[in-house]
């Protein structure tokens, strides 16, 4: 009778014991959607939103909390805009003193804006390299979507090169030829490691001086991937409808409509040529006499004059360092695609060109500290061997 009564009670506690452990898995799955899908009172529009906060896995988010981030991005208005270009507008959003970060709005409505954030998800989702800006989370909502990025303290190289109110607020020496050099080297690394290294491999197809960012200590990083293009690794082109900006555009895609590889050397080319003259592509002065930037620099590299086109705020820098750098434009500006480099080539020619000034310099040192014959010659031959290798 006993074990009649007791079974029973058994089965009745496993009964609500189940009963309860659903109740609370539920309650837990829906907190969990619910801070998800967060209806809060946004300030971008002006009107009550519910959206989805996606929050990447990083050292610089794993201290983060989801709701604070989330009320953060709500409260942002026309007071925290840094930029805005073709493609939204980015605002700078403050979690405290040390943490800031960069937030570009998309906003919703056509289908080539949907697909621009799309092919920005796309191509920045898995992307970890020293001169390609972090992505680190993204908001969607009805009518616009958000990117969130890391802070560039220094902006965009077309600001610093070409806006003369930022030029002024800057140290005279923040762009400076060893700077000038640094930056170059970065982006070509960027874009290199796009072409090469991802799988599929990426198109930027928007190379530029403004999509080209710099932290605080002036190292590049390519951004703005809202008109990249994926390819895969067999693939030589992808056939596009033209986009991109005057100026940088490869002369063939407007012939054949074909995003490649050499379209994105090219554009480096530009921005290797804005870099040592300190001109826009499209700089009026250009337009006034019926040509551009790349046609008016070829002419006088042709003549052996690149010295006539130097940024004329440079100071002390070596001229045979500037000359190997316009050749390098030269060669990525070849109107024959076949002709120019690719981006890892690139990239290493200008360290090649980094290492052999090295060497020059350490040759005149030994030839003011090595006071014999024989401790020169080997220390010369040394520097010959590893310059060949």
């Amino acid at each position: 009778m006993g074990n009649a009564q007791v079974l029973p009670f058994y089965i009745t506690v496993c009964v609500v014991a189940f009963v309860i452990s659903k109740i609370i898995i539920a309650v837990l799955l829906y907190r969990r959607w619910q801070r998800k899908h967060m209806i809060v009172q946004d300030s971008l529009t002006g009107t009550v939103s519910r959206g989805k906060l996606v929050m990447f896995r990083s050292s610089t988010m794993k201290s983060l909390k989801y709701d604070t981030f989330l009320k953060k991005i709500m409260k942002l208005s026309n007071k925290d805009i840094i930029g805005s270009g073709g493609y939204g507008t980015v605002y700078q959003m403050s979690i405290n003193d040390s943490t800031a970060f960069a937030v570009k709005r998309l906003n919703r409505g056509s289908a080539e804006r949907d697909k621009g954030f799309e092919r920005e998800l796309e191509a920045m989702g898995d992307i970890k390299h020293r001169n390609i800006v972090t992505l680190h989370g993204y908001y969607t909502a009805p009518h616009y979507n958000l990117l969130i990025y890391e802070l560039m303290p220094k902006g965009n190289l077309a600001t610093l090169l070409h806006d003369t109110d930022a030029g002024k607020s800057m140290d005279k020496k923040a762009l400076d030829w060893p700077t000038r050099y640094k930056i170059s080297l970065g982006v070509a690394r960027g874009i290199s490691y796009l072409h090469h290294d991802c799988i599929p491999h990426i198109i930027h197809r928007d190379i530029k001086s403004s999509n080209i960012l710099l932290d605080k200590g002036m190292e590049a990083r390519v951004s703005d991937f809202g008109l990249a293009t994926l390819m895969a690794p067999d693939k030589t082109h992808v056939s596009t409808l033209i986009a991109g900006t005057f100026g940088y555009l490869a002369p063939e895609y407007f012939d054949t409509g074909k995003a490649t590889a050499k379209g994105d050397v090219y554009s480096f080319g530009v921005v290797l040529l804005e870099l040592l003259t300190g001109k826009k592509p499209t700089d009026e002065a250009f337009t006034e006499e019926g040509t551009k930037l790349v046609t008016w620099v070829k002419a006088v590299v042709e003549e052996k004059r690149e010295e006539l086109v130097v940024d004329s705020s440079l100071e002390c820098c070596p001229a045979d360092e500037i000359k190997h750098v316009f050749n390098i434009a030269m060669m990525c500006l070849e109107s024959e695609p076949s002709k120019r480099p690719t981006m890892t080539e690139a990239v290493k020619l200008l360290v090649a060109d980094k290492i052999r000034q090295s060497c020059n310099r350490l040759l005149i040192f030994t030839k003011y500290n090595f006071h014999f014959p024989s401790q020169t010659w080997l220390f010369h031959s040394l520097i010959h061997l590893s310059f060949q290798a």
